[in-house]
């Protein structure tokens, strides 16, 4: 197993897994934790088990939503750690964002090309992590989830340090004609989020950062990850590359505990 380390703050772990160490085989092959793509169910259970081995967690602390593209946010608390396996099975439906104050639990989302983002309050010590998609950027899900930690947490976007993950870059990113416009009609300064090649390209890394930056996070404490899935889908997965039908890379935030 090999992970994409963040060097954050000390009181937390963050990491994106890359595709090298697991069980699963063809286009898992071979680090997949998601068990929402089509991998085998074994083979997902132990690559599961050697990422908890990792972060000393037992495997019902590690927090994996099923994403849809949309805008909600899971507060994982004492009342949803409380569910048996069934029930915080159902809960996690639905869900492109999670947050917690509870150290010890792996928040998580999963990727391959979508913008993975981390989001740790330094004063509150509350953190998220963010599945942003073209749809879920256009529905700012990064300000959406901020708004969420300030009413949970009492969350002010200047304490907050990010981490924006590996995903598809500007030059990769091709969309449809729609696609162009929709982000043009939401507002986005196009010149700085859009280029023409044969086809118009968008930049979601930069739309997200102009997201997190208009809710007050400084720039100095956004770090990029600066990895495009596509151009190295053998270390990262990607759906462009791969198919839909392949591995997913995991993009997870956990409170140490004291």
């Amino acid at each position: 197993m090999e992970l994409q380390l963040y060097d954050i703050s000390p009181s937390l772990t963050a990491f994106s897994t890359k595709r090298q160490g697991g069980y699963s085989n063809g286009l898992y092959e071979s680090f997949n934790v998601n068990s929402y793509c089509g991998d085998d169910v074994m083979n997902v259970a132990k690559n599961k088990a050697l990422l908890c081995d990792y972060l000393q967690i037992p495997s019902d602390h590690l927090i994996i939503p099923h994403q849809i593209h949309q805008t909600r946010t899971l507060k994982v608390d004492e009342r949803f750690i409380e569910k048996d396996e069934k029930k915080r099975s159902e809960q996690l439906e639905g869900f492109d964002a999670v947050m917690t104050n509870l150290p010890g639990y792996c928040i998580c989302v999963s990727t391959a090309d979508c913008i993975p983002i981390l989001i740790y309050d330094s004063v509150h010590h509350a953190i998220a992590s963010i599945h942003a998609g073209w749809r879920g950027t256009l529905l700012s899900i990064c300000t959406q989830t901020l708004k969420e930690m300030s009413v949970h947490y009492g969350t002010n976007a200047k304490d907050c340090l990010s981490v924006i993950g590996p995903g598809i870059s500007l030059k990769n990113f091709e969309v449809g004609e729609e696609v162009y416009s929709s982000f043009s009609d939401c507002g986005y300064p196009m010149e700085k989020i859009s280029r023409r090649y044969e086809k118009w390209h968008i930049d979601l890394i930069e739309c997200n950062r102009l997201q997190l930056i208009e809710q007050g996070i400084e720039n100095k404490n956004i770090h990029i990850s600066g990895i495009c899935t596509y151009d190295q889908y053998e270390t990262f997965f990607s759906a462009r590359r791969l198919g839909i039908n392949s591995g997913r890379i995991l993009t997870g935030i956990l409170l140490n505990q004291s």
